[in-house]
Formats: C-alpha cells, sequence, structure tokens
C-alpha cells in the first residue's frame, strides 16, 4: 500500500529516538494499530469458525496470496536484483530451506497439540520465540506474520484464542500475554537488524525473502496436518483454485491501489511546481 518505509521508519522512531520524532512515530502507530486489531478481532471471528470446515479453500486462498506477492516484489526489487540474480542463488535456497525445514519439523513434532489454554513454560517459550518470528515478518516486504504462524503450526491456535477472549473466554489470556510480549521484544531489537541488512544487504535480503516466499508453499500444503484433528496435506484434488485466483487477485488489488495512490502523489507534485 506504499507505507512500508514510513512502517518501518516510525518502529524505529519509537524505541530508539526521542523527543518528536518518537512523539510522531508513536500517533502513526496508534493510528495503524486501531485498524490493525479491528482488523485481527474481525478476521478471528470469520476464520476461526471455518478454518476447520474450509481448510482446503482457505490454504488454497493463502496460496493465492504467495502467488500474487512473488512477481510483485521482483519487480519492485528488479533494479536490486539486476544482474545478480545468479550470485544469489545460495540466499534463495537458503530461503526455500528455512521455511521447508521449520514446516517439516513441526508436521513431525505434533503441532496439533498446540494448546493456548493449557500454559505452561515450554509453550511460553515457544509462544514468545514465534511472536518475535511473526513481527520480524511483518518487517519483511513480500512475506506476512500470518505465513510464519501458519509455519509454526501456531495460526489456528492465535485466531481461536483471540476469538475465545472476544467471547469473555479468558483461558487463553496468559498465552497471549506472552504471544504480545514476543511481538513487543522482537519489534525493539528485529526492526533495527533488518533495517540495516535491507541497507548494506539488499540483494542478500531481498533474495533470502524470496526464498521464504516460495517455501511457504510446502508450509500452506502441509498446513491441514497441523489441525487439532489432522487432516490430509492440501492436493490436487482438495485444491480451490477459484479461491486461490481470489487471494491473487486481492493481493494484485492492493498493488492497484497503491500505483494509483502513487500516481495522484505524482500528479499532485507536478501541478505545484
Amino acid at each position: 500500500m506504499g507505507f512500508y518505509d514510513r512502517f518501518i521508519g516510525s518502529i524505529h522512531d519509537l524505541f530508539f529516538c526521542q523527543g518528536n520524532e518518537r512523539r510522531r512515530a508513536l500517533r502513526y502507530l496508534v493510528r495503524l494499530g486501531i485498524g490493525w486489531a479491528i482488523g485481527m478481532a474481525l478476521a478471528s471471528f470469520a476464520l476461526a469458525s471455518v478454518f476447520d470446515t474450509h481448510i482446503y479453500g482457505i490454504s488454497s486462498v493463502f496460496i493465492g496470496f504467495i502467488f500474487g506477492a512473488i512477481p510483485l516484489v521482483v519487480i519492485d526489487e528488479k533494479e536490486t536484483l539486476k544482474g545478480k540474480v545468479g550470485k544469489e542463488i545460495p540466499f534463495l535456497i537458503a530461503g526455500i530451506l528455512l521455511v521447508v525445514l521449520i514446516s517439516w519439523m513441526n508436521t513431525r513434532g505434533g503441532t496439533a497439540q498446540l494448546d493456548l489454554a493449557a500454559f505452561n513454560p515450554a509453550l511460553a517459550v515457544r509462544l514468545f520465540l514465534i511472536g518475535m518470528a511473526a513481527i520480524s515478518a511483518m518487517f519483511l516486504p513480500g512475506i506476512s506474520g500470518s505465513t510464519i504462524l501458519l509455519i509454526f503450526g501456531a495460526y489456528l491456535p492465535v485466531i481461536t484464542s483471540v476469538k475465545d477472549v472476544l467471547t469473555m473466554h479468558f483461558s487463553a489470556v496468559p498465552a497471549l500475554i506472552i504471544f504480545a510480549l514476543g511481538i513487543i521484544t522482537g519489534a525493539a531489537f528485529v526492526v533495527k537488524l533488518i533495517k540495516a541488512s535491507l541497507e548494506k544487504f539488499r540483494t542478500q535480503t531481498v533474495s533470502l525473502i524470496l526464498g521464504m516466499m516460495v517455501g511457504s508453499f510446502y508450509a500452506i500444503v502441509q498446513g491441514p496436518t497441523t489441525l487439532k484433528n489432522a487432516m490430509p496435506a492440501l492436493d490436487l484434488a482438495h485444491f480451490n483454485i477459484l479461491a486461490c485466483l481470489v487471494g491473487a487477485a486481492l493481493v494484485l488489488g492492493l498493488e492497484a491501489v497503491k500505483r494509483r495512490k502513487n500516481g495522484r502523489s505524482l500528479n499532485r507534485e507536478a501541478e505545484k511546481a
């Protein structure tokens, strides 16, 4: 939507600046956060109720998201990647292998038993680290926090727990607090690293991100196996092409809105000049 740099800059200023810069960042992030919270609440009600019964459709939508996003990242970063694709293949492969390995370990480790209401120290550590990883993904162009939650098998448990809290069932509150602390910690410590990586090693970082996006296909395909009542992995027989196209269309639609907005901004600047 065209506000990525301002989002990253505001997170950075909130934690590492003082005075007016911090206040401006806080005001901006509060407005953004209100919209995020409303969207999260509405999505929790919508998705938690259909995830078990329409897992293959939702997985197909996720695949559409990734299919739509990969070419957009490549186009946006064409100058960064130009003439360097061969040299950055190791980073692309590393991103793919990282996501595939995490997903494989989750399917082998019984991710389906993740229950936020059964709070214990091991779950707390795991949720804290997942929160850090999810917020880190939000700082990376092209890969979402939701995808990271799906990779770690925590997407449905978190969505369901948020819905439970909103309906006055508070058994998962301790787990959600730990998850939120992980998000805050990740925002404080990871944003500076990602900001520096994108500034100093942008080609390698973008290649790693693209690899993670490609690897996400495997994580999404394996998503049904991580449900509490595990189901077979997504295959061609259960793949919903219409849902996939809807997911891709949503991403491309947002890109069109961004480009129209940027075009209007350029026209206004030209008129002023």
